[in-house]
Parts: structure tokens; C-alpha cells; sequence
């Protein structure tokens, strides 16, 4: 393979004990075939994409050659899936290949998934649908090009072999890049078992990985969980403030890095409702949007008992500084979230009403079915000039608290310091125009997979690569779907 594949692995996590995961190899495909290598990643990682053969590129990114130093693993983790616990999951149809110190010194895992069958697989064939691979590239991209902590994509590629769920689909395997793969349920999978000692291995693995400076704090796990809490709470608030919802909010799928890690069932909401549920699998709504912040709360308390034998041995101390850290998360939430929305309202000063300004917004776009994204887009223009307001207004069916409501916003603006002009630019660059509409990622992945034609995909994954930035000729792709194109479901991709 030359030096085109001349990863630079630095393999920390498959150095722990055996019981944090099982050695073996990604299981080799018939056909392998390269669909797409995000070129600036590869780059960041330390390839030279110029110099790599699109035939080397297939096998290894399907898992049919493994990488020089490379040291291919399963990792052990166990999570509550919907709230009920499931003591042993792990990585059932993925293997971290190693480690990867990128061009500016950090430290990324490269992870296949779709790699064939582990001793975690519970039955499954540990393969994945080209579909879901191809909506996991998309969706991560885009959050990525949005500016919210995210796995990545680095390379899709197709099996040349059939995966069977309710019909044959073609096979396919992504190649995911993260801060690291340990979520939750990491914890969870050795706190059950009892096992101290590989909670402490795994706490000082993600301090010196993820939190370095708290190796010197006075009570390191203690802050460890604070930090935790800090991030999810700002990550979340970021999710809001896009519209977005994941879908499969369990602790397995709860990164303790802060980045948004399993792209199952995910979607973003049209029209604004924050009971909106999209996965199919969600059957009483647990995830829907406004439930995501008190369930990683929840989450996070399963985070704060797998450690509690850490903070202090003696449970009665342990359990009021963790329950201290766990109670904050709305505080931290909540200032993250009003920050957020002050900005997409044009906000720079601070007052005391903004919270019942942003509140007032979002209830006359529940009423009046307004779509979220293009709502806070068009009020940009309308922050620059007050006749722009009719293109806002009439995504409204029902406008009459809209109005209201931008005559307080009006009143509001006037006394902020910024100009109409810097109002509307600073509110451009976090007021996206462009999303993965779900009628358009669904219209993309079925040209993908019935027709093998990736057009569709390759353009939209260009359109959301700049959100921020108006495109001519790509309008189209900032409208909300028309009736008959709404996606009322989305699909876990196992």
C-alpha cells in the first residue's frame, strides 16, 4: 500500500486490560468498492489522498486490509437502551482500527463500522446497509460544517455483498472518526460487574485523554464527572438550537468526550414542535426534541453512579457531590441554550426578558406550524430591514402571535448595540439556511441504493458543507418539504 495508508497510529485504548475489549480483525468483503473519501479529513489525519489507489482505498475502508499498526479491537460497553439495562452490548458490528495522532497533535480514533460479526454481535451479522452509512456521512458532515462537536466520516465504501433486513439491501461499511468511542455505557459495563479497578483504568484513560487538566484536581473523578456534565449540557444546547434530534439518546450512545456520537434514527424538524419524534423505534416519545436535555441529565446520572465508588469510597460522602454535579446540568443547559438563542435572535447585550422573548418565538411558531430553520434565516434579513418581516410572516398559518411578538423583537433590537447591518451578518453565521432536510436525505440515499447513482448524495453533501452561506442555484434545498414529501419516520440503521 506504500506510504499512501501510513496512518500514524498511536494505539492507547487497545493497551488497556483484555476485558475492555476482544482483539480480532474487520471480516473481509467480496467486492469492496470505494464510494467516497472525505479528502480535508484524510488530510487532517495525515494521508496524502493524491497518492492513494481508489483499489487500496476500497479494501481497507471496507475491512478487507488492515492498515500497518493498526491493532484492530471490539470494545466491551453496556448501556440503558429506552431506560432498561442491558449489562453487555459492545461494538457488535464495528472495530476500532487504532488511534490516529492527526496533523494538529490530536488524538482520533478511526473506527470501522459494518465490519462483520464480533463476540458482541448478539446474533446480528455485524454488516450494515449502504443507506444508513450514506445518511450517517451526510448527517455527520453537516453537523460538522455547523459547528457542533461530531464524529466524523472519512470514507464510505460498498461491500459487493447483500445484507438482509425486511428485504436485501446492499452492504456497505463506514469509516468513523471521534475523539474517542467511550461512552456511558462504558462506565456502566464494569461499575455493574463490580469491577473498581477497571472504572479507575478507564476514568484515568479519559482524563488523560479528554480532560488532561484535571490530573491535578483535588478530587479528579469528582471533576471528571463535572466536566462531563459541562459538555453534554453544551452539546445538547447546540442540538436545540438547529433543530435537531437524535433519536437514540441512550447511555450507550452518550460520548463522554461531548461530541455526538450514532447516527441512527436522527432527523431535523420542520415545522417547529418540541414533542416532534421522528425514529421508529421511539414508540412513547422518550426522545422527542425537548426531552433531549433531561434525558442526558438521566444519562449522566448513570455516569455519576458508575463513579461514585471513585469520588469516595464511602457511598453516604460520595453521594452529594455527584448529585451536586448532576443537579447543575440544567443551569448549565439552560445558560448555554439562551446564549445560543440570543444570537440567533441578534441579541449581543444580555437582559432580563430575552428568555421570555426567545419562549415567546418559539410558542407562535408551535401555533402557527412555522418551520424552525427558515424562521430564524429569514429573520437575519428582516434584522437588517424591517420590510424583510412579510418573508417571516408568511410562514406562519396562523400570524397573529407572530406579530406581536416582532414588535416586542423590534423594540428589543432597539436597544442593542450592534448595526443592522453587523446584526444580520453575526445572525447569518449561526442561523444555517441550508439542513439535511429529511425529504432530501431520504431522496438522495434511495438514487444511492436503488439506482447506484450518487449524484444526489454528492450534491447535497456539498450543499451542507457551507450552511451558513446563501448558494445560488441551490435554493430549493432551503425549503421545508411539501405535504406529499414529508418524512414522518426515520429508521435505526441495525
Amino acid at each position: 500500500m506504500g506510504n499512501a495508508f501510513a496512518f500514524r497510529f498511536d494505539n492507547s485504548y487497545a493497551h488497556l486490560p483484555d476485558r475492555f475489549h476482544v482483539r480480532l480483525p474487520p471480516t473481509p468483503v467480496r467486492a469492496p468498492r470505494l464510494i467516497r473519501l472525505n479528502v480535508p479529513l484524510a488530510e487532517e489525519l495525515g494521508l496524502d489522498p493524491a497518492s492513494i489507489d481508489a483499489e487500496a482505498a476500497a479494501a481497507v475502508f471496507s475491512g478487507s486490509r488492515v492498515p500497518e499498526g493498526a491493532d484492530p479491537i471490539a470494545m466491551a460497553y453496556a448501556g440503558h437502551q429506552f431506560g432498561h439495562f442491558v449489562p453487555q452490548l459492545g461494538d457488535g458490528r464495528a472495530i476500532l482500527l487504532g488511534e490516529v495522532v492527526d496533523r494538529e497533535g490530536r488524538r482520533r480514533d478511526v473506527q470501522l463500522k459494518g465490519a462483520g460479526r464480533t463476540p458482541f454481535s448478539r446474533g446480528g451479522d455485524g454488516r450494515a446497509a449502504l443507506g444508513p452509512v450514506l445518511r450517517e456521512y451526510l448527517v455527520s458532515e453537516a453537523m460538522h460544517a455547523l459547528g457542533i462537536p461530531t464524529t466524523r466520516t472519512l470514507a464510505a465504501a460498498t461491500t459487493g455483498e447483500q445484507v438482509y433486513r425486511e428485504d436485501a439491501l446492499p452492504g456497505a461499511v463506514l469509516t468513523r472518526v471521534a475523539a474517542s468511542h467511550i461512552r456511558v455505557g462504558t462506565f456502566e459495563y464494569f461499575a455493574v460487574r463490580g469491577d473498581v479497578d477497571a472504572v479507575r483504568q478507564l476514568a484515568d484513560h479519559v482524563i488523560e485523554r479528554h480532560y488532561p487538566d484535571l490530573r491535578q484536581a483535588e478530587r479528579p473523578y469528582l471533576a471528571l464527572l463535572e466536566a462531563v456534565v459541562e459538555r453534554q449540557a453544551a452539546l445538547v444546547a447546540r442540538w436545540l438550537q438547529v433543530g435537531f434530534i437524535h433519536g437514540v439518546m441512550n447511555t450507550d450512545n452518550t460520548s463522554v468526550s461531548g461530541e455526538t456520537i450514532d447516527y441512527g434514527p436522527c432527523a431535523f424538524m420542520d415545522a417547529y414542535d418540541p414533542a416532534t419524534v421522528f425514529s421508529s423505534i421511539d414508540r412513547g416519545g422518550r426522545y422527542a426534541f425537548a426531552n433531549q436535555p433531561p434525558v442526558a441529565q438521566w444519562n449522566l446520572a448513570r455516569l455519576a453512579e458508575a463513579l461514585l465508588s471513585l469520588i469516595d469510597p464511602e457511598p453516604e460522602r460520595a453521594l452529594e457531590p455527584a448529585r451536586a454535579a448532576i443537579d447543575a446540568f440544567p443551569g448549565h443547559f439552560e445558560r448555554h441554550w439562551l446564549a445560543g438563542m440570543r444570537r440567533k435572535l441578534g441579541l449581543a447585550m444580555d437582559e432580563a426578558g430575552d428568555r421570555a422573548l426567545v419562549d415567546g418565538l418559539l410558542d407562535a411558531m408551535h401555533a402557527g406550524t412555522a418551520d424552525f430553520t427558515l424562521t430564524f434565516r429569514r429573520l437575519c434579513d428582516a434584522a437588517a430591514a424591517p420590510e424583510a418581516l412579510a418573508g417571516v410572516r408568511s410562514l406562519f398559518s396562523a400570524p397573529g402571535a407572530f406579530d406581536a411578538w416582532a414588535a416586542a423583537w423590534r423594540d428589543r433590537l432597539e436597544r442593542d448595540p450592534q448595526s443592522p447591518g453587523e446584526r444580520a451578518d453575526a445572525m447569518r453565521r449561526v442561523n444555517p439556511a441550508f439542513i439535511p432536510r429529511n425529504h432530501r436525505v431520504e431522496r438522495a440515499l434511495a438514487a444511492a441504493v436503488e439506482r447506484d447513482d450518487f449524484a444526489p448524495f454528492e450534491e447535497l453533501l456539498q450543499v451542507l458543507s457551507t450552511p451558513y452561506e446563501d448558494q445560488p442555484g441551490r435554493a430549493e434545498y432551503a425549503e421545508p418539504p411539501q405535504p406529499g414529501e414529508r418524512v414522518l419516520q426515520t429508521f435505526c440503521g441495525t
